[in-house]
């Protein structure tokens, strides 16, 4: 039997997500973001059909075209193989995107579930233990920590993905840490434990759904910040290896190039830019947006 969508979004919810909305699509810079956002998004998903040349992201030369500059047939211009850059570009999209999610989808878990155990446990020896094991994490520079363990490792898009993923659950965990703290004594959670809630309910039912507005804020602020970090490992040769047209890798290698064949760097390096630029403004709108819900 279907049950209709209506059942579960009631009146009072849709005035939410309205109030909600209307306050995104106030802020310009918002909407801005949003836009740069699904531009790379779809050019990510779609770039076998949306790129000129789909043949230039792998192991594919064409000397002929060899360091063109840019043109009408080919807009960012080609590299020393003949590929064309836009092209790459938006195969480069899918991989720094994949990257972002892959590691998202593992810290934000880890790192949220050690924080809402030590939040709720807040002043015993649970506490200590995940709060200090934090704070050693945090107290290495992440970029730092992440070069030491791909340098160790065989430099690939797997690895760089596993770096950045050890370094990057504890801010997770000390932001659901903080919430959890601020709301273990709330009547809320006491009532759950007086009438005999299981901690794990109390967690996940009652403390959890308040971190949540947070937590995703911060998720679409750090998309960028992933996406910097694993463009600095190629950049440096510990990521992605050609001919995976990864963002920092093509910039790396249009380096040694430069002036001569500037486009080979400027343009991957600004499709860098402009996919941190286009997570940064959402995450601020969204932020902002779910600001007005609690006030």
């Amino acid at each position: 039997m279907r049950i209709p969508i209506e059942k579960f979004i009631t009146p009072d919810r849709k005035d939410s997500i309205k109030r909600t909305w209307y306050k995104f699509s106030s802020n310009p810079l918002s909407i801005i973001g949003l836009i740069s956002v699904l531009i790379v998004t779809l050019s990510a998903i779609f770039a076998p059909v949306l790129a000129p040349y789909p043949e230039s992201w792998g192991r594919w030369v064409d000397f002929s075209q060899a360091c063109q500059p840019p043109s009408w047939k080919h807009p960012f211009g080609t590299d020393i193989y003949g590929r064309d850059i836009l092209s790459r570009i938006m195969f480069g999209f899918r991989y720094d995107l994949l990257m972002a999610i892959c590691i998202l989808a593992m810290v934000v878990p880890t790192g949220t579930f050690l924080g809402l155990i030590a939040g709720y446990y807040r002043g015993t020896w649970i506490d200590t233990v995940i709060m200090r094991i934090t704070d050693i994490f945090l107290a290495i520079p992440s970029i730092v920590l992440a070069l030491a363990i791909c340098a160790l490792l065989k430099p690939s898009l797997f690895n760089s993905m596993m770096a950045v993923s050890l370094l990057w659950w504890p801010w997770y965990s000390r932001l659901a840490y903080s919430i959890a703290s601020s709301l273990r004594n709330e009547y809320f959670v006491l009532a759950a434990e007086l009438i005999g809630a299981h901690p794990l309910y109390i967690i996940f039912s009652e403390i959890l759904p308040n971190c949540l507005a947070p937590i995703f804020t911060k998720m679409t602020l750090d998309v960028g910040w992933v996406i910097l970090i694993g463009a600095t490992l190629s950049f440096v040769g510990l990521g992605a290896q050609e001919p995976t047209p990864a963002l920092g890798t093509m910039v790396s290698v249009g380096a040694k190039y430069m002036p001569d064949y500037w486009w080979m760097t400027i343009f991957p390096a600004l499709a860098i830019a402009f996919t941190i630029l286009g997570f940064n403004l959402l995450g601020d709108g969204i932020r902002d947006a779910l600001a007005i819900e609690e006030i």
